[in-house]
């Protein structure tokens, strides 16, 4: 006898990920979660759970956010979630490859300049300036100014640059 419907236990692991996806959702900023067009009340319940701060309560109110859960369809939630961390993913791989060509152009000077321009398809002058505004720097506090420059230019390059 084959039983058609999800055992108990089954329920209950779907009910732990609806609530999951809820205290996903309850991190989001207000620009992100106004995207997804959830339903007014789940929307209330994320904005209310935001403000708590007793322990207790909030744990309840996940618990509230996670049984409004049952009446969405979380896959597109889901989908849209993964698309929010992927495009935060690459905005961090972004910076730490903006860091790592800052280190290199700093270390070994125009050449690796010439590296950058051929890797990115971009010779940009205002960077070489930048490079020799760094190698004239009188002052440790120049020598700063200037790398925070070389990176906010690099940082900016690799932006323009499409996935």
């Amino acid at each position: 006898m084959t039983d058609s419907k999800p055992s108990k236990s089954a329920r209950k692991r779907e009910q732990l990920a609806l609530q999951d996806l809820g205290e996903q959702l309850i991190g989001l900023t207000a620009a992100e979660l106004a995207a997804l067009a959830l339903d007014e009340r789940l929307d209330a319940a994320i904005r209310d759970a935001r403000r708590m701060k007793a322990h207790g309560a909030l744990r309840r109110q996940k618990q509230l956010i996670g049984k409004l859960m049952r009446n969405v369809d979380a896959a597109p939630l889901r989908a849209q979630l993964m698309l929010l961390r992927a495009d935060e993913t690459h905005s961090k791989h972004q910076f730490a490859t903006a860091e790592k060509w800052r280190d290199r152009v700093i270390g070994e000077g125009s050449t690796a300049l010439d590296d950058f321009a051929a890797e990115t398809g971009t010779d940009d002058k205002e960077l070489r300036s930048l490079l020799a505004e760094m190698q004239v720097a009188f002052s440790e506090k120049a020598e700063k100014t200037a790398r925070r420059k070389i990176f906010r230019r690099l940082h900016q390059i690799l932006v323009k640059i499409p996935r």
